[in-house]
């Protein structure tokens, strides 16, 4: 049987080796590239992201990578999104009192946490819905958070699986599963079995 073909997108985000090292053990050939024919070809695209959100942003930017997320999303192609990868795809992100656009295919505006211990550092849980594809079989696992910033809520359009976690009293937005984009503020290739099964999860649906 063919392994399917993911990208990984390269905008200079941050050592993205262990996401691509991750994302071929769960069942596919991964590369990472910024060549964009590849990255409209591939069976599935993911977008790691570390660091601030403008950062990313213009990283994105200067590979073409959101006009290639919207195409890629328009047609129905795959597409997962890694913690500041999942939250470029909101429409803006606030840090430092300074706001920038993201990719803009989510609702919601990435904002600071509120809890008073930041950053939200190590394992929690997640509630997601039972329908869920990204977390079948996963329902009391554990996920490993770096994060400081996260979307707490949004006008959802028709069709959007929210998954939430709560840090310090202050609920947020784990994960959303939304057509053909799929997007964790965890980092699943840093979960253990548990983000193992849901990369496999996803790799499953391309």
């Amino acid at each position: 049987m063919t392994r399917p073909l993911v990208a990984l997108l390269d905008y200079g985000s941050g050592n993205l080796h262990s996401a691509t090292r991750a994302v071929a053990a769960a069942g596919c050939e991964a590369v990472l590239t910024a060549d964009p024919e590849i990255v409209r070809s591939a069976a599935g695209l993911v977008v790691p992201g570390v660091g601030a959100f403008a950062a990313c942003m213009a990283g994105l930017e200067s590979v073409g990578g959101p006009a290639l997320i919207r195409e890629r999303l328009a047609a129905g192609r795959p597409v997962l999104g890694i913690c500041v990868g999942h939250q470029v795809m909101f429409a803006a992100g606030v840090e430092h009192g300074v706001r920038a656009a993201g990719v803009g295919v989510l609702p919601g505006v990435v904002e600071r946490l509120t809890s008073r211990r930041l950053p939200h550092m190590g394992w929690n849980t997640v509630a997601a819905e039972g329908s869920s594809t990204l977390f079948a079989g996963l329902a009391e696992e554990r996920f490993y958070f770096v994060h400081s910033y996260a979307v707490h809520d949004a006008a959802w359009p028709d069709g959007v699986q929210v998954t939430w976690c709560e840090h310090g009293g202050d609920r947020f937005v784990a994960a959303v599963e939304y057509g053909a984009l799929s997007s964790t503020q965890f980092h699943p290739e840093k979960s253990g079995a548990a983000g193992g099964r849901l990369l496999r999860n996803w790799v499953a649906t391309l």
